[in-house]
C-alpha cells in the first residue's frame, strides 16, 4: 500500500502524548484561514511512500517512543483522505506494539467500511473542533461543520478515546458564546479525556506567501494569555481536563 505524505517528524511532542513519529499526510477539503501547512492542501503534492518504508523509519525511533508513553501520529493535511493507507499503517504498527493516533478534522464525506477499520486501529483520535457555529465555518473554514459534529457524535457512540482540539483565533473563535456552545456540545461525552486549547499563530505564514497567496489573517496577532484563560475556565465548566 502507497501513500502520499508530506512530511514526516520523528520526534514531535505535541500531537498526542509522548515523544511521536509524526507523518503529515498530503490533501484536505478544508480551507482553513489559519492553516500552517497551507502546502499540504493539493492531494497531488508530496512523495509517494509505503507502508514499510514508514513503519521501519518509525522504528528507528522506537526507543524514545516507548520510554516516553509515545508512538506515530497521522496528521496533515487530513489523514483520512487516504483512508486504506491510514489503515494499513495504523494495522501494522499495532502489530509492532506502537501506539497509534489520528489528528483529524473529521470531515467525512462517506462513511464506509474503511472508517470503522481505521478507528478499529486507533488507540487515540485527536479530533478538531474548528467553530460550532455553521454559517461562520462555511466563511472560516470553507465548508459545513455538519460532517465533524457527525464523526464527533459516532466517536462517542463507538466509545473510542478522543482529545478534541480547538484553536484560538482571536476575533473568530475567542467568542464566549460559542465556546458555551461547544462545552454543551461535549459535556456529555465521556469518551473525551482532555480539550486541547491551541493559541492561533502565523508559523505557516511564510508558506502562503512562498506559493504565491495572500496570507487572510496577516494582521491578527495571536490570543493573549488572559484570552486563554478565560477560555479554558468556560471550558472548565464542561469538561475538567482543559489544556492549553
Amino acid at each position: 500500500m502507497k501513500g502520499k505524505i508530506h512530511s514526516f517528524e520523528s520526534c514531535g511532542t505535541v500531537d498526542g502524548p509522548g515523544i511521536r513519529f509524526i507523518v503529515f499526510l498530503q490533501g484536505c477539503l478544508m480551507r482553513c484561514m489559519y492553516c500552517h501547512n497551507r502546502d499540504t492542501w493539493d492531494p497531488h503534492g508530496g512523495k509517494e511512500v509505503t507502508v514499510d518504508e514508514l513503519v521501519k523509519e518509525a522504528q528507528s525511533y522506537r526507543h524514545f517512543m516507548n520510554a516516553s508513553g509515545g508512538g506515530i501520529t497521522c496528521s496533515g493535511g487530513e489523514a483520512l483522505m487516504q483512508p486504506e493507507f491510514v489503515r494499513d499503517f495504523f494495522r501494522a504498527a499495532q502489530a509492532e506494539g506502537i501506539h497509534t493516533c489520528l489528528d483529524t478534522n473529521g470531515y467525512v464525506r462517506r462513511h464506509t467500511e474503511v472508517i470503522d477499520e481505521i478507528l478499529e486501529a486507533t488507540d487515540l483520535v485527536m479530533l478538531d473542533l474548528k467553530h460550532m457555529k455553521d454559517e461562520i465555518h462555511h466563511d472560516f473554514i470553507g465548508v459545513s461543520n455538519r460532517r465533524t459534529l457527525d464523526f464527533a457524535r459516532y466517536l462517542q457512540k463507538i466509545g473510542q478515546k478522543t482529545w478534541i482540539r480547538h484553536v484560538i483565533v482571536p476575533g473568530y473563535t475567542d467568542d464566549e458564546e460559542e465556546i458555551h456552545m461547544l462545552g454543551e456540545f461535549i459535556k456529555d461525552m465521556d469518551n473525551i479525556e482532555k480539550v486541547e486549547l491551541l493559541p492561533y499563530h502565523r508559523l505557516g505564514e511564510h508558506k502562503w506567501e512562498a506559493m504565491g497567496f495572500d496570507y487572510p489573517l496577516h494582521d491578527v496577532e495571536p490570543p493573549s494569555k488572559e484570552t486563554m484563560d478565560k477560555i479554558a475556565g468556560i471550558l472548565s465548566q464542561y469538561n475538567n481536563n482543559v489544556k492549553y
